[in-house]
């Protein structure tokens, strides 16, 4: 008997790859003796680079950039094994785990960091990037990422603005005359494991907003101000992208590199599935076995076993959580 053990990350006790070797050593203790394929999995967010990096044997690279508060930290992402695509996860530079309790306050926090990894990434040869939403500390749309890329925002004076979040409401232009070639040389994917939009009762505000210290009125401005960029971008492209599933993951990012970095924004267990061989995999199990930290309502909504769950139904195989 073939089974494959997939689970997603145990959040805040166990990654995703010891997940599947405790699996494991239940069935070996339990008296399995047949073919085991360890294949830990994510949706996206938290967690997704490593599995990433180890299903193409890829690399990992540091680079010096900006944490929410803009100080300085040494901020880890990855590379396939050629070194063409970048995998970076925005929770690396950009995560609420970098922030003391005190300093969770996503008025004042940005994404600037998380578009230096990006460009570290294009000017050490990456052609693709894959941007992996989740665990965010931001509120801000995108505008830092697209600020360490070569945006420049402007107030009605034609000041320039600060990339965070309480400063959307101040934004009346922007331009990209000093945005870095690279960017739009290349390409952008981008991975989230959930469908909010930018803005509204449902959007980044409202939603993750108190997560991440904003209070009613923090939630309200922030709000407002996430619904001015998305108009002011439709003002200027001709597109809107703030109600696409997954613009406000990441307070916002998913909007951000759609509206600044032509990214493609992506269900996360999809490309995941697709970029690991996960599919070929599943064919030749006779079970899969998969699990992860709570199964509720929200693993209907693109997580990892629900992907799985709808992929093993696909090919007849039969599936543990």
């Amino acid at each position: 008997m073939r089974i494959l053990i997939a689970p997603d990350k145990f959040k805040g006790s166990l990654d995703a790859g010891e997940v599947a070797e405790t699996i494991l050593d239940g069935l070996t203790t339990g008296g399995f003796r047949g073919n085991a394929i360890l294949f830990p999995m994510a949706d996206g967010g938290e967690g997704t680079v490593d599995i990433l990096v180890r299903h193409s044997q890829g690399i990992y690279r540091t680079a010096v950039v900006n944490d929410p508060l803009f100080r300085k930290i040494t901020a880890r992402y990855g590379t396939d094994k050629e070194g063409k695509r970048a995998y970076i996860e925005m929770s690396a530079a950009s995560g609420l785990t970098l922030l003391k309790e005190k300093e969770r306050n996503c008025l004042n926090t940005t994404t600037y960091g998380t578009g230096e990894l990006m460009l570290d990434a294009f000017r050490n040869g990456c052609e693709e990037i894959v941007v992996c939403l989740g665990g965010s500390a931001t509120n801000d749309g995108g505008i830092g990422m697209a600020a360490a890329l070569g945006y420049r925002f402007y107030d009605k004076s034609g000041n320039l603005v600060i990339p965070t979040g309480k400063n959307l409401i101040r934004i009346h232009d922007y331009d990209d005359v000093a945005i870095h070639d690279l960017v739009f040389e290349n390409r952008v994917r981008v991975l989230c494991d959930v469908t909010a939009p930018l803005y509204g009762k449902e959007g980044a505000a409202f939603v993750y907003g108190p997560q991440k210290g904003a209070t009613p009125s923090d939630v309200s401005l922030l709000d407002h101000g996430l619904k001015k960029l998305a108009q002011l971008v439709e003002q200027k492209t001709g597109k809107d992208y703030s109600m696409i599933p997954g613009a406000g993951a990441a307070g916002g990012l998913g909007f951000g590199l759609m509206a600044f970095c032509r990214g493609l924004l992506l269900p996360g267990f999809d490309m995941v599935s697709r970029l690991t061989g996960f599919g070929e995999e599943l064919k030749k199990c006779d079970l899969v076995i998969t699990g992860e930290g709570r199964y509720d309502e929200q693993t209907l909504q693109g997580k990892t076993v629900e992907g799985i769950r709808q992929m093993a139904i696909r090919e007849g195989k039969p599936m543990l959580v």
